[in-house]
């Protein structure tokens, strides 16, 4: 049986349902199966992703794991050295972005005008050249 005694369903229960939805199974039809709610189902898949396997235990212990994951995600407000590092950095790739322009547009120009001085083929199947170079 799927349940324990206590009307929670065991972890390799959780786990190979949410396995299954993981594959690619459709939610409703896998909940329709076991007979669930499919909001339990995407519950479980859920904490899966966040914390793994660990993640898929009683109440008790995922009330641990939730105040876990909690203090994990609150990340520390950026300092203004921060900020101004940040913004430092953001600066020095808009420069590099500014010269690849410069780049890009410099060969565009140079290609151009290669293309420009080339002879128009005369025939079918013959190919433009070049000038030839005056020594």
């Amino acid at each position: 049986m799927s349940q324990s005694e206590s009307g929670r369903y065991s972890r390799e229960f959780m786990l190979k349902a949410v396995e299954r939805l993981e594959a690619g199974e459709r939610a409703s039809a896998l909940a329709s199966e076991l007979s669930l709610n499919r909001t339990i189902v995407y519950h479980w898949r859920d904490r899966f992703r966040a914390n793994g396997a660990e993640a898929l235990t009683s109440k008790r212990g995922r009330r641990r794991l939730d105040a876990l994951a909690a203090e994990t995600v609150r990340a520390p407000r950026p300092t203004v050295s921060d900020l101004a590092q940040a913004r430092a950095q953001i600066a020095q790739l808009e420069r590099l972005v500014g010269q690849q322009q410069l780049d890009l547009d410099f060969f565009k120009d140079a290609l151009q005008h290669i293309e420009d001085s080339r002879r128009p083929s005369d025939a079918l199947g013959v190919t433009a050249s070049s000038p030839t170079s005056r020594r």
